[in-house]
């Protein structure tokens, strides 16, 4: 398979386009040649030179990640945004990102792996920021206390470190919420959806303090441990396409 026609794939499957207004990461294919041949791809959470020298070694054509190198676009071409690009020339490997997009996938996204993995079902777009979504919220089939969910989530892969658990909803968890990675700004909009959980990687400071006076639970299960689904699911359908795969586990305990 070409490149190109790989990247323009990934961009129709994950709605990259709807996301171009609101997500700082260039999406799409960050470092590449204009015409090169893929049969191997790695994927991976991060791309760093770990990950990069990881999938170089494995043969891939390129690495597929949900974080990328460019944030804003890349103005100097030094320090660490160097040695990654680098890196990526060095091994041959192409670069191809999905940020946001990757989150919201009502499929292949992080939210949705996170979900499948809760037994959350019912399930509708959560998250909202502009025109679309990143996250997702549904109902457990029956309730379940919060320590329950808490257990569940220290089964990801990568948590290297307890889920930490602030534990001010309902003693009874039906309804929950979910957004991966950072996503304590998504309190208020879980609160007001009815969700006794929100279930993100990381907090701020001052979500202990929202979500006590909003009477509502939030475990934190590690930005890393809630955000490898959605490359994995991406990993699935590229060898649904015909093409071998290669996953670069690189957990960073946060």
């Amino acid at each position: 398979m070409e490149l190109t026609t790989l990247a323009d794939r990934l961009d129709e499957t994950l709605s990259t386009a709807a996301y171009a207004d609101v997500d700082a990461s260039a999406n799409g294919l960050q470092v590449g040649p204009e015409e090169s041949s893929v049969e191997h791809v790695a994927v991976a959470v991060d791309a760093a030179d770990a990950t990069i020298e990881t999938a170089g070694d494995a043969g891939a054509d390129v690495l597929v990640t949900h974080h990328g190198i460019s944030w804003g676009g890349i103005e100097h071409v030094t320090g660490r945004t160097y040695d990654r690009i680098a890196a990526l020339v060095e091994n041959d490997v192409a670069l191809y990102v999905s940020h946001l997009p990757l989150d919201g996938h009502p499929a292949l996204g992080n939210a949705a792996g996170v979900a499948e993995a809760l037994g959350v079902a019912d399930r509708k777009p959560f998250g909202e920021l502009g025109p679309v979504t990143i996250g997702t919220i549904g109902e457990l089939p029956e309730p379940i206390d919060v320590g329950t969910v808490a257990e569940r989530l220290e089964e990801f892969e990568g948590r290297q470190r307890p889920v930490q658990v602030l534990p001010f909803g309902p003693e009874a968890v039906e309804r929950v919420a979910i957004v991966t990675g950072s996503g304590a700004d998504w309190l208020d909009e879980a609160v007001d959806r009815g969700a006794d959980v929100l279930v993100t990687g990381e907090g701020k400071q001052q979500i202990y303090h929202e979500a006590r006076e909003a009477g509502i639970s939030v475990c934190l299960a590690g930005h890393y441990a809630t955000e490898t689904f959605g490359v994995r699911a991406v990993q699935e359908r590229l060898e649904e396409w015909g093409l071998e795969t290669t996953y670069v586990s690189h957990p960073t305990g946060l």
